[in-house]
Order: structure tokens, then C-alpha cells, then sequence
């Protein structure tokens, strides 16, 4: 299935779309909403998706590509290609530097790797199923810590208002008073790769797509996490939520989540 050659083209494009997005930041930048005021879609959004679908349409041309702007193309939708070009709209309208390139591969609704970029960091994180999870070659390992008192989580919140709102702010106030700190960087790709590097314990967000979190949740995984929905129940691309952890920690993640749904 050319699963090597097709890793090679995920890098490579990884790194180029990055650097499309660090030499736009900072410019002047068209900036639309999508469905509602919080969701935004800029032109570099929509020009690293091109360039994505472009490289991967030339080296294999008879596969689908789902894309966050784009939908999904015509193709082989049994070799399907998960792509968010831009993860972090919000962060790269405002120049905070919290936004990368996500990609990942599913054969037969298996996702069979996952590459996500940071641009600013130069920090290539890749996970291959079975194979492992590193960032720039360097293996990575979830952290170790038992006691979700001692935790640094992460979340984010989806970009709608009403009762969702409310529900997510009653769960992270729970969180807080549960947890030694909690981040929100909105970057739902990079939060997932920072539980498998260590760098977070755990990671809980709602209001979420297949593109969001493919690529992101398969290097949890290889650098030995937990992935589940809200319930505990298997994670899944069309769950719309995801929690991931170090696994220690994961039980106690999902009771307190359990009593909010």
C-alpha cells in the first residue's frame, strides 16, 4: 500500500504548509467566520489546504483527501488522507504562536499514521500504528504522574455558545479545583501531541472533528496514553469528543466528566 512513501509525503508537506503558515503570520489577513463569530477561516487556511491536497494529489492521486475547508474530494475513501491545514485559526489571526499543520492517513477506517507540525517550535511530532510515537526522531513517552491532584491538564472549548458554553465552564471549574493547573492554548492537534510528549497529563475537549484530532490521537496512543470519549467508551474520528491521558490518570478524568453529561 506504499504506506512508507506515503509517510515520506506527509512530512515533507507537513513542513512546507507549516512554512507557508510561519511566513503569513503577522500579515495582513482576510478573515471570515464560518457558521458562528468564533470560528474563523482565514486565506491561509484555505491556501495550506491546497498546497496539501496539490503534493498528496500528485503522489497518489487515486486517494481521498478530507479537509477541513475543503471537504472531502473524490477518491479511494479506503486510503483517505485527514488534513487540517491551519489548527489554531484564532491563535493565528491574533499572532499567538499556538497553531500547526495536522496530518494523518486511515486505511480502511484505520488511521495508520499521523504527522503534526509546529511551525514556530520546529517540532515534528509522527506516530505510525504500532510503530511508536516521537517528535524530531526522539521517542516520546506520556508522563508518569498517578495523582490527578498533581496534574497539568489542558482543554478547549468549542466555538459555540448556550448550554454547551455553560457545561464545559462547570466541568473545568471542576477541573481546577481537581487538578494542580489548567491550560487552554486552542490547538486541540499540539494539546494531543503534549500528552504524549509529557507535557500534559491529560487533555479533555468537546465540539470536535475527525480533522481536529486523527493525526493527534494516534501519537497519544503510540507514546503509551489512553484515548476515550467523555463516557470512557472507544474514541472515535466522528465522536466529536475526545479525553487523553497518561492513563494514570484517565479513571478519574472520566468520573469527573461522567457527572456532567
Amino acid at each position: 500500500m506504499q504506506l512508507d512513501e506515503r509517510l515520506v509525503v506527509a512530512r515533507a508537506v507537513a513542513r512546507e504548509a507549516g512554512a507557508l503558515l510561519r511566513s503569513s503570520l503577522g500579515t495582513h489577513l482576510a478573515v471570515r467566520s464560518k457558521d458562528v463569530r468564533a470560528n474563523l477561516v482565514t486565506q491561509v487556511d484555505t491556501q495550506s489546504e491546497a498546497l496539501i491536497r496539490k503534493r498528496i494529489g500528485e503522489a497518489f492521486a487515486e486517494d481521498a483527501v478530507l479537509g477541513e475547508e475543503s471537504g472531502q474530494s473524490a477518491g479511494d475513501v479506503e486510503h483517505r488522507w485527514i488534513v487540517d491545514p491551519l489548527d489554531g485559526t484564532t491563535n493565528y489571526t491574533h499572532g499567538y504562536r499556538c497553531f500547526c499543520v495536522s496530518i494523518a492517513f486511515e486505511r480502511a477506517r484505520t488511521v495508520e499514521f499521523g504527522v503534526v507540525y509546529d511551525p514556530m517550535a520546529d517540532e515534528l511530532f509522527e506516530a505510525r500504528l504500532g510503530g511508536g510515537a516521537t517528535c524530531n526522531g526522539a521517542t516520546l513517552q506520556v508522563s508518569h504522574r498517578a495523582d490527578l491532584r498533581d496534574a497539568l491538564l489542558c482543554t478547549g472549548f468549542p466555538p459555540y455558545k448556550g448550554r454547551s458554553l455553560a457545561t464545559s465552564l462547570e466541568i473545568f471549574a471542576e477541573f481546577m479545583h481537581r487538578s494542580q493547573a489548567i491550560r487552554r492554548d486552542g490547538s486541540a492537534a499540539l494539546d494531543l501531541c503534549y500528552v504524549a510528549a509529557g507535557r500534559f497529563d491529560g487533555f479533555w475537549e468537546g465540539g470536535l472533528h475527525a480533522w481536529d484530532i486523527a493525526a493527534g490521537m494516534l501519537v497519544v496512543s503510540e507514546a503509551g496514553g489512553a484515548t476515550t470519549d467523555f463516557a470512557g467508551g472507544a474514541a472515535t474520528l466522528d465522536a466529536g469528543q475526545i479525553v487523553a491521558s497518561n492513563g494514570k490518570i484517565h479513571e478519574a478524568m472520566i468520573e469527573t466528566l461522567r457527572r456532567h453529561a
